[in-house]
């Protein structure tokens, strides 16, 4: 612990070295109209967040004109920048800063507490089955030969067949009541988390191979999404992590399920075929709340007043944003991550462009349970990306640790996930009172 101590306080004393010297850049190059530069770059944001809100909230010429503000003020600002003799001192300084950061985050990931998630050895399955849809992923089940490989490791494959709306949860019933002791899904991440549910409720170990479009579920476990074959590798040579499993409704999710804006676009048919098309011609009237159930949500003992879009995840997101981006550095906290966003002009918008997560108008907290109300008896939810309607109130909430997750030995994506920069104990690290 000592010598991790050492490492952190000398990556403090570096971030901090970096973060003065681009203040001292940007000071010794433009001198008292520093600060006029700082404000104009702040001011650049506001305006670009402003313009990106216009673009989004409406339609004809108010968008192109919001959508050409969010370009124009960046541009115009760096412009004034070159016109001043100062451009090569704010990139400098911009890259201290970025530095800066780097280090910040390294100290502070030096004295953090050893990882939970910590996989355990188990013994290998004798009659692990795997079911596989075709579809998923255009086509990565056949693309990688994964029916193939799963065989000659010795698993039994279940195939999916097209044009078919197979049951998966009653296939993976049915292959417990076969004999299996590993149940596994070669697919999207919807029809993990019901295979998942099977496979908890039996006390198996389950096997996830990512072979859907996004694999969120896959990604925050560390798998090769890239070659999901490599997933199979832990048939052979695999160990157990143990992770939580969300449930909403009586539904199982291993990623998000979504509530407002995002939720009720994805209803729509035409989404599937132009996912962007249809966001920008239905965002107008769904932020302005023109169309959609008024919600509220309350998370514990903290209560969302109508947002306009609420995304619970299976434990809290780092950097997450509505649509269920960033990354989950742990599976096994046995807490619900807590976005809601409640946006209700281009004042707002500005706001978020300079403080992000920070501004007022979003809410980021845990909880171990979220109610969603509406003044409708039913609401769009999107869960594990998996269109749906539920009847309000809709509760979600998490079983902590019952899944247990094989997976490869050795796992490529188990990067180390960022963290946020507390500068104030930065300082305490730097002067050595941490």
């Amino acid at each position: 612990m000592a010598s991790a101590q050492r490492r952190a306080r000398s990556w403090a004393r570096l971030a901090l070295l970096c973060a003065g010297g681009a203040v001292a850049v940007v000071l010794l190059g433009a001198g008292l109209a520093s600060v006029l530069f700082l404000v104009t770059g702040m001011a650049a944001l506001a305006l670009s967040g402003m313009g990106g809100w216009w673009a989004l909230s409406h339609h004809g010429p108010a968008r192109w004109a919001g959508a050409l503000l969010a370009v124009a003020a960046p541009g115009a600002v760096i412009a004034f920048y070159v016109g001043s003799g100062v451009l090569v001192e704010v990139l400098v300084a911009l890259v201290l800063w970025a530095l800066a950061l780097a280090c910040g985050r390294a100290a502070i990931r030096r004295l953090r507490q050893p990882h939970g998630q910590r996989p355990r050895e188990a013994p290998r399955p004798r009659r692990p089955v795997l079911i596989m849809n075709p579809r998923s992923g255009d086509g990565k089940v056949e693309d990688f030969g994964l029916a193939a490989k799963a065989r000659a490791l010795g698993a039994k494959v279940i195939l999916l067949e097209p044009d078919v709306d197979h049951d998966v949860a009653a296939l993976a019933r049915e292959a417990v009541a076969d004999g299996a002791d590993l149940l596994g899904v070669a697919g999207g991440d919807a029809s993990q988390a019901q295979v998942a549910a099977v496979a908890a409720e039996s006390g198996l170990p389950f096997l996830v191979v990512p072979a859907g479009t996004r694999n969120h579920f896959a990604m925050d476990l560390g798998l090769d999404r890239a070659d999901p074959s490599r997933s199979l590798d832990a048939l052979t040579d695999g160990v157990e992590v143990r992770v939580d499993l969300g449930r909403v409704a009586g539904r199982p999710f291993v990623n998000t399920v979504s509530f407002g804006v995002y939720a009720e676009i994805v209803q729509s048919p035409e989404y599937r075929d132009a996912k962007n098309r249809t966001i920008l011609q239905q965002l107008p009237e769904r932020l302005l709340g023109a169309s959609g159930a008024r919600l509220e949500a309350q998370a514990d003992d903290i209560r969302l007043t109508a947002p306009q879009a609420v995304l619970v995840s299976n434990n809290p997101y780092t950097f997450a944003d509505p649509l269920g981006g960033g990354r989950r550095p742990r599976l096994d906290l046995g807490v619900l991550g807590v976005l809601g966003i409640r946006v209700e002009g281009a004042a707002q918008a500005a706001e978020i462009a300079v403080l992000g997560l920070q501004a007022r108008s979003i809410t980021s907290v845990t909880a171990h349970q979220v109610v969603v109300e509406a003044d409708r008896p039913e609401i769009p939810v999107a869960v594990d990306g998996e269109a749906l309607t539920l009847p309000t109130p809709v509760s979600c909430s998490l079983l902590p640790r019952v899944l247990r997750v094989r997976v490869p030995r050795h796992r490529p994506g188990a990067a180390v996930t960022s963290v946020p920069v507390d500068w104030r104990r930065i300082i305490r690290l730097a002067l050595g009172r941490e």
